[in-house]
């Protein structure tokens, strides 16, 4: 099975940090599948489910991250994250 990658736009007053990491890796933690994330343009790829990791990126606001995931449900996970970061990190809207 081939793996699923998007890139989308983190615009997050603070960028993919504190909440907005927790939040992320909370959600990328659903899923079986194995989910790394870079920042566009960046070698540096991390576990999308380890909020050190994550944080570790840097991502400020307006950055672009690749969401990359390989498995199963890897689709639905890119999915989902994509749209987590769309809405700004809340998932009620």
């Amino acid at each position: 099975m081939a793996a699923k990658s998007a890139t989308v736009v983190v615009e997050h007053e603070t960028g993919l940090h504190a909440r907005p990491a927790s939040m992320f890796v909370q959600t990328a933690s659903k899923f079986e599948t194995d989910i790394s994330v870079r920042k566009a343009g960046g070698e540096t790829e991390v576990d999308a489910k380890s909020s050190i990791a994550v944080l570790s990126l840097g991502v400020g606001p307006d950055e672009e991250i690749v969401i990359t995931a390989d498995g199963n449900d890897g689709e639905q996970a890119v999915e989902r994250l994509v749209e987590l970061v769309r809405n700004d990190f809340d998932l009620d809207t």
